[in-house]
């Protein structure tokens, strides 16, 4: 499927599979449906809650309505191996000032949760908290830094990289702040990386490059990437999908927001079948936003895929301004 772009914007063992959207018709009809590749965040998701609001429209009389409806693309199951490592790691006290590891690296949500699982079931009897692991966390975009900060650790632990919002970003940032820390050893400048199976190695490759962003020598950091959990497309997604996508063929504009390379084969298949058009979105009416740049590229390098929309930064607020920025300047 190829078509160029009306207009584009860019500047747990295993997880309990989520349950399959509910019918369309189901619910109030909004003016635009938002499908949101993505299980709903528990308690509260901010994608919803920031969707589920009226925007005004440049007519001061109306007003967009989006309904956001989640279709769970990713099921997560943790690494065995590489739970047990992390496990070894933390009970043997590696992850200290002056011991194996001076550092953690976070940029998924799911590894957080693994992590959190290993503080949580090796604790020892008595203890409230593994006090050996004041040492830097870095982290990348504020999801992975609220799940972090809820981690049940006293001392809590010391978190920052939030505002890098990806792993480039983060990297460069690791490079500039980590060397500059005191430690107890100055040998001691290894990173423990807890990652899924599907990652870029953008972080690994600066940190060992010895460069910065501006080509300046910066000090070689050493990275122990382990994966701590696997992901893979749910079984139901293509299903749930071509249903929701067959509720709402009569509606005038569609979205459709994708958050990682999974599942973008069974969703570009799914709305192949409903035809295709070059004059803007899918039939002219469904289109299709990512959540940042590798998403994007994904598409474009593997389907020959242009997105309408690619945020500008990785946040619901992000995706929002994407899409209404898009509508407003084709009249939608």
């Amino acid at each position: 499927m190829r078509r160029k772009p009306p207009h584009r914007l860019c500047p747990q063992p295993t997880v309990a599979m989520a349950a399959p959207p509910a019918p369309y018709a189901a619910r109030t009809h909004p003016s635009v449906p938002v499908f949101l590749l993505k299980t709903k965040s528990s308690p509260h998701d901010a994608y919803e809650e920031l969707f589920s609001s009226p925007r005004p429209t440049s007519n001061p009389s109306t007003e967009t309505l989006f309904e956001p409806v989640f279709v769970p693309v990713l099921e997560h199951r943790f690494d065995d191996a590489g739970v047990a490592s992390l496990t070894s790691s933390l009970t043997g006290k590696e992850i200290a000032a002056g011991q194996e590891y001076g550092g953690m690296i976070f940029t998924s949500q799911r590894a957080v949760e693994a992590f959190t699982k290993v503080v949580h079931d090796n604790r020892p009897a008595g203890d409230a908290a593994w006090p050996h692991l004041q040492v830097p966390v870095y982290s990348v975009g504020p999801a992975t830094t609220r799940a972090l900060k809820a981690v049940p650790q006293e001392p809590a632990l010391q978190v920052s990289g939030e505002h890098t919002g990806n792993g480039e970003d983060l990297a460069y940032y690791i490079q500039d702040t980590y060397t500059a820390l005191p430690r107890p050893d100055q040998n001691n400048n290894k990173l423990l990386f807890l990652v899924g199976d599907k990652r870029r190695d953008i972080i690994p490759k600066v940190m060992a490059s010895g460069k910065a962003r501006d080509g300046s020598s910066r000090t070689v950091i050493p990275v122990d990437e382990v994966v701590v959990y696997g992901t893979g497309e749910m079984a139901s997604f293509g299903e749930d999908f071509r249903r929701l996508l067959d509720e709402t063929q009569g509606r005038p504009v569609r979205w459709v927001v994708v958050f990682s390379p999974t599942g973008c084969d069974s969703m570009l298949r799914e709305l192949g079948k409903q035809g295709s058009s070059t004059s803007g979105g899918i039939q002219g009416k469904t289109y299709v936003a990512t959540i940042g740049p590798t998403t994007r590229a994904y598409l474009q390098d593997t389907f020959g895929y242009e997105p309408d929309v690619c945020a500008a930064e990785p946040s619901p607020q992000g995706i929002l301004r994407g899409i209404t920025d898009f509508m407003a300047k084709l009249s939608i």
